[in-house]
C-alpha cells in the first residue's frame, strides 16, 4: 500500500534512531555521534556510528548505512511496510488501512491462520517429546549429545506413532479440514480418509528470519522410509527461498555463513558455538538462496560431508554462490563425513582450525578435478593442466588470475611462465575479449577512469559538508547547483538536499534516502552524507579545503558540459562554458564573512 510522504515522515521523526539502534547495538556516546559494533559484520573496534543529529547510522568498516528504516530492513529483514507498521506501532501512529481486494484478504487470512497451525503443532510436537509416549525419539536426541537447551532452542519435538494424532489435536483446536488441507500437515485421499503426514518422527521446525514456524522436517524412528521428511510446499513454504537456521545465523555476527546438508550439523553446529550455521532444504542449494545470504554475508564455507555425494554437492554449490558475487571456502571435514561428526570427535577448537585453514573454493574445484587423471601419465598429466588452464578464464582481471596460476604451477611443479603461457593462449584462442588485450592497451583503459573516484569523493565530502554547516548553500549559491553532481545518485541526492534547504531553511538527510528504493541506493546515499571530517582543521585549512573541492566539483562539471557541446557543435554554449571556467580561476569562497 502506498503511504503519504507525510504520514512516513512523521513516523521516522517520532522514532529516534539512537533509541531504536541502542535496543539492539550498545551504543557509547563520542563527541557528537553514538559508536558501537556494526550488527552487520564481525568486529573487535568499533566503526558503527550513529548520528542524533543527522537521525542516520554508517559503518566505516563495511559500508552499511541507513535511517531507522533501513536499519530495521536490514537488521530484522523487514519489508518497507513492515519497517513502517512496527515503527508506527511504536509510537501510536495509527496507519489507515490498506485498500485490497477481497481475494487478496482472504490469501492474507489463508497465511494468517497456517501460521497459527504451524505453530500449534509445533508446541504439540515439544510437548510430545517431554511425554511418555517421546521416550524413544529424547533417547534418540540425547544419544545424539543434545542439550535440553538445545532441543528448547530449534524447538523439537516428536510426530506420535498413531496416523492421525495431529489432525485430531488440530480439529480439537478448531481447524476445518479446507486449512488443515492447506497446512501440509495433513493428507486426504481420495475416499476422504485423513493421514498425518508426520507420525513416529523426531520433528524439526522450519522457521524463518522472523522466527515464525512455516514448515517441518521430520527424521523417522526406527527403519522406515524415507529416512527424512519435509513438508511440502505450501502458501508459507518455498524450500528454494528459505534455509534451515537463518533465523538464528543472521544476528550471530559472524564473518561468514556455514552451509552444512542437515538439521543435524545446523544444530551440533550451534550447540558448539557456531552460530553461523545454515542448511538448505533436502534440495540441491539454489539461487534464490544465495541471494538470501548475500542480504547477510558476503563469504561462505561450505561443510558439505565428505563422501562423494557431499562433493558433487559442494560442486554444484559453488558456481551457484560466486555468480551472487559470495566468496566461497571449503572446509575439509577428512577423516570425518560431517561437522557433527566431527565435533562430536575433535571438539570445537579443532573445528575451528578447520575452519581458518578451509580451502579456496576455485583451488578444491582443481584439486577434485585432479582425481579424474593420472597424474604419472604424461598424456592425462598434460590434460589436467589444459583443462585446469581453461578453468582460469574465469578470471577476468589479470592481478586476480595470476595469483590463481602462481598458486597452481607452485602445487604442481609446472612453472608460472608454462602455466601463464597456456591461459594466455586458451584465452586467445576462445576469444574472451578485453581480458586478453595486450598490456598497454589494458593500462590505458584503467588509467583513464583513475580521476573518477577523486571526483566521487569531492562530491561525497561537500554533501557531507552541506549537512554539516548550513552556511555553505548561501556560500556556494551561484557557483554549485545539482546538475554540477556528475553521478546519478549523486545529483539526485544534491537535488533532494538543495530543496530540502529553499524550502525549509534546513536539511533532514535521512528524510531523503526513502526517495531511494533498493537497499544499495540506500546504503549508497547514506554514505555521502557520512563522511568523516576532520575536527582539527584550522578555520583557514577548512577554508582552503573547501574552496578545492568546490574548484574541482565546478571543474569537472564544466569539462562534461564542454564535452557534449562540442558532439553538439554548439558554439555559444561553448563560448559560456569558457567563460565560467576563465571565472574559475578567480574563485575564492570566504568562511569568515557573512
Amino acid at each position: 500500500m502506498f503511504y503519504p510522504e507525510e504520514l512516513v515522515e512523521e513516523i521516522r521523526q517520532k522514532n529516534d534512531i539512537v533509541d531504536i539502534i541502542s535496543s539492539y547495538v550498545k551504543l557509547q556516546r563520542k563527541g557528537s555521534s553514538y559508536m558501537g559494533l556494526c550488527p552487520f559484520h564481525n568486529e573487535k573496534s568499533p566503526s558503527f556510528s550513529v548520528s542524533a543529529a543527522k537521525q542516520m547510522y554508517h559503518c566505516f568498516g563495511c559500508g552499511v548505512g541507513g535511517n531507522v528504516f533501513t536499519f530495521l530492513m536490514d537488521y530484522e529483514n523487514y519489508t518497507f511496510v513492515e519497517a513502517l507498521k512496527h515503527l508506527a506501532g511504536r509510537v501510536g501512529v495509527t496507519l489507515p488501512e490498506a485498500e485490497i481486494s477481497e481475494e487478496a484478504k482472504r490469501q492474507a487470512g489463508i497465511k494468517a491462520r497456517l501460521l497459527e497451525i504451524n505453530k500449534e503443532a509445533a508446541k504439540y510436537y515439544y510437548f510430545q517429546l517431554k511425554s511418555q509416549r517421546g521416550q524413544a525419539a529424547m533417547d534418540y536426541l540425547t544419544k545424539r549429545e543434545l542439550t535440553e537447551e538445545t532441543i528448547k532452542k530449534f524447538g523439537l519435538g516428536y510426530s506420535n506413532q498413531t496416523g492421525d494424532d495431529i489432525y485430531r489435536y488440530l480439529k480439537h483446536l478448531g481447524y476445518e479440514d479446507d486449512i488443515l488441507r492447506e497446512s501440509g500437515l495433513i493428507s486426504f485421499d481420495e475416499r476422504h480418509k485423513v493421514y498425518d503426514k508426520f507420525w513416529n518422527r523426531v520433528m524439526y521446525p522450519i522457521m524463518d528470519v522472523n522466527n515464525r514456524v512455516i514448515a517441518f522436517g521430520g527424521r523417522v524412528m526406527g527403519d522406515g522410509l524415507p529416512k527424512y521428511l519435509n513438508s511440502p510446499e505450501t502458501k508459507l513454504f518455498d524450500k528454494s527461498r528459505n534455509l534451515y537456521g537463518l533465523n538464528f545465523a543472521r544476528t550471530s555476527r559472524k564473518p561468514n555463513f556455514l552451509i552444512c546438508e542437515g538439521y543435524m550439523d545446523v544444530i551440533a553446529l550451534h550447540q558448539a558455538g557456531f552460530t553461523n550455521a545454515v542448511a538448505s532444504l533436502g534440495t540441491a542449494f539454489t539461487g534464490l538462496q544465495a541471494n538470501l545470504i548475500k542480504r547477510y554475508t558476503s563469504e561462505v564455507l561450505l561443510t558439505y560431508d565428505s563422501d562423494e555425494a557431499g562433493t558433487r554437492a559442494a560442486l554444484r554449490a559453488i558456481p551457484i554462490l560466486k555468480e551472487t558475487g559470495l566468496t566461497v571456502k571449503v572446509i575439509n571435514m577428512k577423516p570425518y563425513k560431517d561437522p557433527d561428526e566431527f565435533i562430536k570427535a575433535l571438539g570445537a577448537e579443532e573445528f575451528q582450525k578447520r575452519i581458518d585453514g578451509a580451502r579456496n573454493s576455485f583451488l578444491f574445484e582443481v584439486e577434485v578435478m585432479e582425481r579424474d587423471y593420472d597424474m604419472d601419465d604424461p598424456e592425462q598429466k598434460t590434460k589436467f593442466f589444459n583443462e585446469t588452464a581453461k578453468k582460469m578464464l574465469q578470471f577476468t582481471e589479470e592481478i586476480e588470475r595470476n595469483i590463481y596460476i602462481e598458486a597452481v604451477s607452485k602445487k604442481y611443479d609446472i612453472g608460472f611462465d608454462n602455466l601463464r603461457k597456456l591461459v594466455n593462449s586458451y584465452g586467445a584462442r576462445l576469444g574472451t575479449g578485453d581480458s586478453y588485450k595486450p598490456r598497454e592497451h589494458r593500462e590505458r583503459g584503467r588509467n583513464k577512469n583513475l580521476p573518477i573516484e577523486g571526483i566521487r569523493q569531492s562530491q561525497k565530502i561537500l554533501l557531507t559538508w552541506l549537512i554539516e554547516d548550513l552556511r555553505l548553500f548561501d556560500k556556494i549559491k551561484g557557483i554549485i547547483t545539482p546538475a554540477d553532481f556528475t553521478e546519478d545518485l549523486y545529483k539526485q541526492a544534491a537535488e533532494l538536499l538543495f530543496e530540502q534547504y529553499e524550502k525549509e531553511g534546513k536539511v533532514t538527510p535521512a528524510k531523503i534516502l526513502n526517495y531511494f528504493e533498493s537497499k544499495e541506493e540506500q546504503k549508497e546515499a547514506a554514505s555521502l552524507f557520512s563522511l568523516e571530517l576532520s575536527s582539527e582543521m584550522s578555520a583557514k585549512e577548512k577554508e582552503k579545503a573547501l574552496n578545492e573541492t568546490v574548484e574541482r566539483i565546478k571543474k569537472n562539471s564544466l569539462e562534461k558540459q564542454s564535452r557534449e557541446a562540442i558532439e553538439k557543435n554548439d558554439i555559444l554554449t561553448l563560448q559560456a562554458i569558457i567563460k565560467e571556467q576563465a571565472d574559475l580561476q578567480k574563485l575564492h569562497i570566504s568562511l569568515t564573512d557573512g
